[in-house]
């Protein structure tokens, strides 16, 4: 099974993976590149994944239910608000995203070729 981290180690990745498992949080966004760069595989619909936390421990099991390549430019309201994380507009969102990848040193901009991600909480572990 693969693994799905979102966001980076630390308080982001908690506050990100409570936001799954309250079923808040059913969509996420990533790089295109960073596939190409880690030389691995788009999702598929029906896939499973492990949600792993700080530790490296998998906290839930989620289902891929939609995957859409997409430019940074072209991302919907519709997704931005199936992430969850509280934006209250897609200019909102998009700030908040340029500013995340810029963080980690990579810039985006309209163009910028995208992975979005739809899923679904299958199962959360014991003990979260």
């Amino acid at each position: 099974m693969r693994a799905l981290e979102l966001g980076t180690i630390g308080e982001m990745r908690e506050r990100l993976n409570a936001l799954v498992l309250a079923g808040r949080k059913t969509a996420t966004t990533g790089l295109l590149a960073e596939y190409v760069e880690e030389t691995e595989g788009l999702e598929f619909e029906g896939e499973r994944l492990a949600l792993l936390g700080n530790d490296g421990d998998r906290v839930a099991t989620i289902e891929i239910t939609g995957v859409e390549l997409t430019s940074f430019g072209g991302v919907t309201w519709e997704h931005a608000t199936a992430e969850g994380e509280g934006d209250r507009s897609l200019d909102e969102w998009r700030t908040g995203h340029r500013r995340f990848w810029e963080g980690i040193g990579t810039p985006v901009d309209e163009d910028t070729p995208l992975v979005c991600l739809r899923f679904r909480l299958s199962s959360p572990c014991a003990g979260t």
